[in-house]
């Protein structure tokens, strides 16, 4: 048996045609080690994966911190890249108030809610 801890899920994977549809599991992202996990497992959708479209459904997401906007930053960056695009949908209002304080709402696609974000590929 091994001794490693048992790796957890903090992303959940949909696939709805050709978009994958992610939902985070925690609902706060604030440390840096699982922030680097949950930026592990968006990048490897597109890296590895070959995924163009990607919608981000933080209805689950109550705090996130300031590493984790990075992370966006460089996932849009890579499908910007690749001629994909990120969606983003269910933001909580304080969480929203940052990407607008940060200028984030300017840079990224936000939508209400998934339907709204399946419609904007």
């Amino acid at each position: 048996m091994s001794s490693q801890p048992s790796r957890k899920r903090r992303v959940e994977v949909e696939d709805i045609g050709d978009i994958a549809v992610v939902n985070f599991v925690e609902k706060k992202m604030l440390d840096e080690q699982s922030i680097q996990m949950i930026g592990d497992d968006l990048f490897r959708l597109v890296d590895e994966l070959g995924r163009r479209k990607i919608l981000l459904n933080f209805g689950n997401v109550e705090f996130m911190s300031s590493a984790a906007l990075g992370k966006l930053i460089t996932l849009h960056r890579k499908l910007q890249a690749v001629n994909g695009k990120l969606v983003l949908c269910k933001i909580h209002k304080s969480i929203f108030d940052v990407f607008k304080i940060t200028k984030l709402d300017k840079i990224l696609t936000i939508a209400p809610d998934e339907q709204a974000g399946l419609q904007l590929f």
